[in-house]
C-alpha cells in the first residue's frame, strides 16, 4: 500500500492547494466592493510663511481634516495607510508633492474621523515659489489586504492659495 510519508505528502499538498484557492477567492472578491470615500479639508490658519536663510520657502498650516473611508474596508482589509499632500506646479517642475500629514487606520471603526492638526511634516519648497501659489490638497490612501494585491487611490481637493507676502 502507501507509506505514511506518501499519505502525509498528499494531505499537505491538498491542504496547501485549498489554502491557495481560498486566498485567490479572497483577493478576487475585493474587486466587487464599491468604494465611496468622502473627505473635506480646510486650512484653518497659516501659522508661518517664511523665507529660510538658504532661500527656501516654508509654510506652517493648521488643518481641519474630515474623512469617511469606511467603504475601503472589506473582510480582506488588514489596514489602510492614508496621507494628505499639498500638490502644486512651478515653472521648473510641473508637479510638486509635499506630504503634510499621514496615519494608519487599522480597523473600519477608525476610518470615519475628524481631526484638527498642524502639518506633521514641513511644507518646504526649494526656492521662492510658494508666494501667491495655488495648490491642491490631495488625500491619498493605500489599502493593504490580508491577501492579494495592494491598491491605492486619491481624492483631490482643489482651491487653496498661499499668501502673496511672507509673515
Amino acid at each position: 500500500m502507501h507509506s505514511f510519508g506518501y499519505r502525509a505528502n498528499a494531505l499537505l499538498t491538498f491542504s496547501l492547494t485549498i489554502l491557495a484557492l481560498m486566498c485567490v477567492i479572497a483577493s478576487v472578491s475585493d474587486n466587487f466592493n464599491t468604494i465611496t470615500p468622502t473627505a473635506t479639508v480646510k486650512v484653518l490658519n497659516i501659522n508661518r510663511f517664511t523665507k529660510k536663510s538658504n532661500g527656501d520657502d516654508e509654510v506652517g498650516v493648521t488643518l481641519d481634516i474630515s474623512a469617511n473611508l469606511q467603504s475601503l474596508f472589506t473582510w480582506n482589509t488588514k489596514q489602510v495607510f492614508v496621507f494628505l499632500a499639498a500638490e502644486y506646479s512651478t515653472p521648473k517642475n510641473p508637479l510638486n508633492q509635499v506630504s503634510l500629514w499621514d496615519g494608519i487606520i487599522p480597523v473600519k471603526e477608525d476610518a470615519h474621523f475628524s481631526i484638527k492638526t498642524k502639518n506633521k511634516y514641513k511644507f518646504v519648497d526649494q526656492g521662492s515659489n510658494l508666494r501667491g501659489r495655488d495648490f491642491n490638497l490631495t488625500l491619498h490612501w493605500h489599502v493593504m489586504p490580508k491577501t492579494g494585491k495592494m491598491f491605492a487611490d486619491k481624492l483631490v481637493l482643489p482651491g487653496f492659495r498661499l499668501p502673496e507676502f511672507y509673515r
